[in-house]
């Protein structure tokens, strides 16, 4: 019988009200918890909500503060003080009417306005070029352009060494060409042929080494060492696209702010509001510029929106989100689902909308935890109520279980108490009324008396014995005996028994002895109960086997029968008191349901084990281990 079939049996009633109501109460728990969490649910919607828009009021006013800051700062480095950049990364521009320059932790790679480093006229190499040129006389050249790079002029000093290099080029005497080239490069501050000195110099050095260098050109344009023209830095980055095999184009970020400084000048003169900030949007690329002063005296600062709001929200939200009035966005990222709280330019107060969609708060972490609380406390109680009405129905169950297994074991020994009981009064009414027929009749009558007077000496001193070890009161006089003794004497007393049932029991053992310390009397009602069931369960003119033999430091005796068998279901249950196995209702076999149970406790209390090997239909085979006691 499958475990769940155990629920079916009587009080069938009673568990089914008990499931009912428990299926009732864990609904009506579940129905409660659901709707509790969907009231938190809402609760905690709402006030998420107000945390992202009490976040974005908060962004707003730290960004407004932000620009202020940057704005007064803006406005020392107008007034000529130059502090601190006030972003980490970020340009200057300190604007003049005449003239512009950049401060930045990294340069312009090209300006709008060309270099105000000094420049030695062309008059200056007049005569020289003459020379070299009109009269073709490099020698007298050369002394004219030696004399004149021992100018105190630095512009002149290097347009001679610009020009001697490019004489001793042409005559091919290239090592000399390259040491001047080397001591025009050293010179800064000065330009020659429109350009600054020291990279007009590294480039021809880099032209006449075949490479040699032209990561170092490059690496210099990136740098923004030298102050370009667009025109320039074009110029001299495909100079070293080509001397370096390398046709990747300059980082679009560092042209992004090159050519918004170009934008800024050029359009200084419309902008004429003395404070303000706005994007600046170049080759896909946003840009913040915030301002302060005039036209023609202004500071301007040139950041990467997305760095300068990371910096000014760094303790403020999780997800944001800077729009421009066309929908762009300058910084953050732009949530496309969930809540969300907007700000637009006019609530926030700046040129741009605000969109917030996450908190950098513990609302989430605290929800969660709440949650999670609530549906612990909803799981424990539907687990209390679930188990609590799976015990109080295995209770129930249990106890209708034992009152029917004693119920059972009443009528069983009331059968058992019955049947001599009858026969003794019977045969006791015949002998008293005097009517034997014969002598011999007599004698079988007294002989039957014995028989069954003795039978229910049995039955009484079992169920004595019984309730002894169940209360733990039955005591033992453990001796040292021989297991093949003590096994042939209980098996002689089944010997007639046997023979009047046409049944046969066999015995096996080894020769040698087997001491055990066991009580006679205690063990020998074990082996007889197992003798008796296999004998009751076995078929007429069948054999049962007693066997004994040493295993390991134990000595088993084995009662085995082929019988009817014992189901694998009931293998452990059988060994309990009250219990019978389906065959004895099967075959209507008397019994009492306790002889296992007083078998197991006599081999418990003999410090052994008793073992079952059984099959439906094919026999059983009991099996007493008791310890084996060594003769030294």
């Amino acid at each position: 019988m499958a475990p769940w079939t155990e629920w079916l049996k009587p009080p069938r009633t009673l568990l089914l009200s008990l499931f009912l109501l428990t299926l009732v109460s864990v609904s009506t728990v579940g129905w409660f918890g659901w709707r509790l969490l969907a009231q938190q649910r809402l609760v905690e919607a709402q006030r998420s909500q107000e945390r992202l828009e009490q976040a974005a009021d908060r962004m707003a006013a730290t960004f407004r503060g932000a620009l202020a800051e940057v704005g007064d700062r803006l406005g020392d480095w107008e007034s000529g003080a130059r502090n601190a950049l006030p972003v980490e990364e970020g340009i200057i521009l300190q604007m003049k009417e005449n003239g512009l320059a950049a401060f930045a932790n990294r340069r312009l790679l090209y300006y709008p306005l060309p270099s105000s480093d000094p420049e030695a006229g062309p008059a200056v190499f007049a005569e020289a070029e003459m020379f070299e040129f009109a009269q073709g006389q490099p020698r007298a050249a050369l002394d004219t352009y030696e004399r004149l790079a021992k100018s105190g002029d630095a512009a002149v000093r290097a347009g001679a060494l610009l020009r001697i290099a490019r004489v001793l080029r042409a005559e091919g005497r290239r090592s000399e060409s390259q040491a001047y080239y080397a001591k025009l490069s050293a010179l800064s501050g000065v330009r020659v042929a429109g350009a600054p000195a020291g990279l007009v110099a590294r480039h021809e050095l880099c032209v006449l080494s075949a490479g040699n260098g032209s990561r170092e050109l490059r690496a210099g344009l990136l740098d923004g060492r030298w102050h370009l023209t667009r025109g320039q830095f074009a110029y001299y980055w495909a100079e070293a696209q080509r001397l370096t095999g390398d046709a990747s184009d300059a980082p679009a970020d560092r042209l992004a702010f090159s050519e918004a400084a170009e934008r800024i000048w050029d359009e200084r003169v419309r902008n004429v509001e003395p404070r303000g900030q706005e994007a600046l949007w170049i080759g896909g690329h946003a840009l913040l510029v915030i301002w302060r002063g005039t036209p023609e005296r202004r500071a301007v600062l040139v950041v990467n929106p997305e760095s300068f709001v990371r910096q000014v929200f760094a303790n403020e939200a999780d997800r944001y989100a800077l729009v421009d009035a066309e929908g762009r966005v300058l910084a953050g990222e732009k949530s496309g689902s969930g809540r969300a709280v907007v700000l637009t330019a006019a609530e926030s107060r700046l040129p741009w909308t605000i969109y917030v969609s996450s908190w950098r708060g513990t609302g989430a972490a605290t929800w969660a935890g709440q949650q999670s609380f609530l549906l612990l406390g909803i799981s424990v109680m539907v687990l209390f109520l679930i188990l609590g009405t799976y015990f109080i129905g295995r209770a129930i169950r249990r106890e209708a279980e034992v009152a029917r297994m004693q119920s059972d074991f009443v009528a069983a020994v009331s059968h058992e108490f019955r049947s001599p009981l009858t026969t003794l009064r019977q045969l006791s009414e015949i002998l008293s009324l005097g009517r034997v027929p014969s002598e011999e009749r007599r004698r079988l009558y007294y002989a039957t008396l014995v028989k069954e007077t003795t039978r229910l000496q049995r039955v009484v001193e079992a169920l004595l014995n019984f309730g002894k070890m169940e209360a733990g009161a039955r005591r033992y006089r453990f001796e040292e005996l021989d297991a093949a003794q003590l096994v042939r004497r209980v098996v002689m007393e089944f010997e007639q028994e046997t023979a009047a049932s046409g049944r046969h029991i066999e015995l096996h053992g080894q020769g040698a002895e087997c001491l055990i310390d066991a009580d006679p009397d205690a063990l020998g009602v074990a082996l007889r109960n197992l003798l008796d069931n296999a004998l009751k369960y076995s078929p007429a003119d069948s054999t049962v086997w007693v066997e004994w033999e040493r295993a390991e430091e134990r000595v088993a005796i084995k009662v085995r029968d082929e019988g009817l068998g014992i189901p694998e279901r009931e293998k452990k249950a059988i060994f309990r008191k009250f219990v019978r196995g389906s065959a004895a209702s099967t075959s209507n076999v008397k019994g009492s349901g306790i002889g296992l149970a007083m078998v197991r406790h006599i081999v418990a209390a003999h410090g052994g084990e008793i073992t079952l090997a059984s099959k439906a239909g094919k026999g059983s085979t009991f099996t007493m281990l008791l310890p084996l006691v060594e003769r030294t």
